[in-house]
């Protein structure tokens, strides 16, 4: 077959396979298209997952005849004119509606201010029908209609039509949250409806009608800059954290993405404060001149590529240590709330069949005159003592204490500050169960675990001895030789003195391998050569070795489990104290190493609750 050029609708059509992936991606095109119109009230509709319908209505500045004729023809575009490196837009590239038209059918009715009607437009499987005048408001109205009608091959890999629904509703979650000035409303007879009214410039606001209220109790703030880059937002405490990755939203310069070094920054930034298989929530907000950022990576737009993406990863992952430590060592609240539900028995409170009424169970058994309810017997019930350490008051990970004593509530005869209670995590009152020391604060009480508060305190110290010099290393007797591509060689080879003051001296055998002398003395007996191939892997892709330093904080994190404070070791009231004051003081000692809270807060008026005097 000689050369040829291919037809403009098959052109069209393999220009959608880039841009338009599933219903959710014509969302996407078509409500960013509103904004960069200055819409300040957009509408979506959308029919069975997107499939058969979707219909974008905004208030924006419209498009006259002319416009519109040039708008469904490919690299036609109101928003760039000669240079792709002052991109101030969400839409540039003049493919969307193309692409759309030759898979779907679509229709555009656009009317501009002042002019004494609109104009509508057609495509239907790349073929454009005649310009004509319609009636409409101000905006442009975009309907798409049976969805890849054209490349019946691409239905079938699309879901179901309930997880089609779902990706849109996340795809306008996430733009909504780019630009609460906006007024969004999305519908149809597939969905709930979802409304969420502008905010102007609170985007916390924002946040809260797509995330829920109690992310702004849960959260801090963030706002911090590093020369030309700029960062804000909120980010969860690390005891409020997600099984997923899906709350982490990042926005630059208003595009919402999905940036594998963001995410990888914020993983890192939250490194040692979470369980394994947790994740933090999240939502950043990056400002950077336009010709530092190439937005221009993929036809999706979904990804940035940076100038400088060591400057933005140092950043986001120093910004959101340096708020853990200023503000994320406080309890969570919804962590507070789970603890006076846990003091609540489901059966406490009972309404009276015959009267209506409320009425309390006694710890005997009793009940009130009365009532209807039989039966209730102390083995069965919920509020019976516990039989040993309950669920709730244990730790699975460590041995089981079988000999201690019986715990006492008395503290003895001893001489307490009285203006203990003013410190954030108030005077030791008691301790029980010889894990749990139960605090006094001004206004409630703390409970903290008394060993995963003594291993975070002593894993910080270690990590100060990391920071403080050179990491000890052991020579090895037998050099090891690994074979790596010469690529991984050389950023290994250019990364050495790096990897030498954290412990690793390595040097080139050759063109294709690495000699490795020297290995951390922390790390004792370790796979050497999966140790070297994990950071030549890392390098070339963050160009960062951070991976070693994990390797050491997590021994780091071992021996401090091994030297701290042990669950059933009794304490005296000094003992308490010291440790509570040591926690005010050291960052990060709201969470163990493993990334469980070391204590929960109870308000009084929470505790005032549980007896029904409030």
């Amino acid at each position: 077959m000689r050369v040829h050029q291919l037809p403009e609708t098959l052109i069209n059509q393999i220009a959608a396979g880039e841009v338009i992936e599933r219903p959710a991606s014509v969302v996407k095109e078509l409500v960013e298209n509103a904004i960069d119109a200055g819409a300040s009230r957009i509408e979506i509709a959308t029919a069975a997952g997107g499939k058969a319908l979707i219909r974008v209505i905004d208030d924006g500045l419209g498009m006259d005849a002319e416009d519109l004729a040039l708008a469904i023809r490919r690299h036609c575009t109101s928003k760039i004119d000669q240079r792709l490196d002052d991109i101030c837009t969400l839409g540039f590239r003049g493919e969307a509606l193309p692409s759309i038209g030759s898979v779907a059918r679509l229709t555009i009715r656009s009317r501009p201010k002042d002019t004494p009607h609109a104009n509508e437009v057609s495509l239907a499987g790349g073929v454009p029908a005649p310009l004509k005048p319609a009636a409409a408001n101000q905006g442009t109205t975009v309907e798409v209609r049976d969805l890849f009608f054209a490349t019946p091959a691409r239905l079938k890999f699309l879901k179901s039509d309930r997880a089609e629904t779902a990706a849109i509703t996340e795809t306008v979650r996430r733009i909504a949250m780019a630009f609460p000035s906006v007024r969004f409303t999305l519908s149809g007879p597939d969905r709930s409806t979802l409304e969420l009214p502008a905010t102007g410039e609170d985007r916390l606001a924002r946040i809260a009608q797509v995330l829920g209220k109690e992310f702004a109790v849960n959260t801090i703030e963030l706002d911090a800059a590093r020369e030309d880059v700029g960062l804000a937002g909120h980010i969860g405490l690390p005891t409020w954290n997600k099984a997923n990755s899906l709350s982490q939203y990042a926005f630059v310069n208003g595009r919402p993405v999905q940036d594998k070094q963001i995410l990888s920054a914020i993983r890192a930034a939250y490194s040692d404060t979470l369980p394994r298989g947790r994740y933090p929530v999240a939502v950043l907000w990056i400002t950077i001149d336009p010709a530092l950022v190439d937005v221009n990576v993929h036809p999706a737009k979904s990804d940035v590529r940076f100038r400088d993406p060591g400057l933005v990863r140092g950043l986001i992952v120093g910004a959101i240590r340096q708020a853990l430590i200023s503000g994320g060592d406080s309890a969570s609240p919804s962590a507070s709330a789970g603890l006076a539900q846990a003091f609540k028995s489901p059966e406490s409170v009972q309404t009276d069949s015959a009267g209506g009424g409320m009425f309390h169970r006694d710890r005997f058994g009793a009940t009130p005159a009365g009532s209807t309810t039989a039966g209730w017997r102390p083995a069965t019930s919920p509020s019976r003592p516990l039989d040993g350490f309950g669920p709730g008051f244990s730790e699975p990970s460590q041995p089981e204490i079988s000999e201690a004593a019986a715990p006492s509530a008395r503290m003895g005869d001893t001489d307490i500050d009285p203006t203990a209670v003013e410190h954030p995590l108030g005077a030791a009152r008691t301790q029980i169960h010889e894990n749990y020391i139960v605090a006094q604060t001004r206004d409630g009480l703390v409970i903290v675990d008394q060993h995963a508060a003594h291993e975070r305190l002593v894993f910080e110290r270690f990590k100060t001895a990391l920071k403080s010099g050179k990491v000890a290393s052991q020579i090895l007797l037998l050099p090891e030789i690994i074979d790596l591509p010469e690529d991984d060689c050389d950023r290994l080879a250019e990364r050495a003195e790096d990897l030498a003051g954290l412990g690793l001296v390595l040097e080139r055998f050759g063109p294709g391998a690495i000699a490795v002398r020297e290995t951390p003395a922390m790390l004792g007996e370790t796979d050497i050569a999966g140790l070297v191939r994990d950071l030549a892997d890392e390098i070339a892709e963050w160009d960062s070795s951070s991976a070693l330093r994990d390797r050491l904080e997590a021994v780091a994190s071992t021996m401090a489990c091994h030297g701290s404070v042990r669950s059933g070791r009794r304490l005296v009231p000094e003992e308490m104290n010291a440790l509570l004051r040591e926690m005010e003081r050291t960052p990060g000692s709201g969470q163990c190493n493993h990334g469980r809270p070391t204590y929960i807060e109870l308000k009084l008026e929470d505790i005032e609750k549980l007896f029904s005097r409030r």
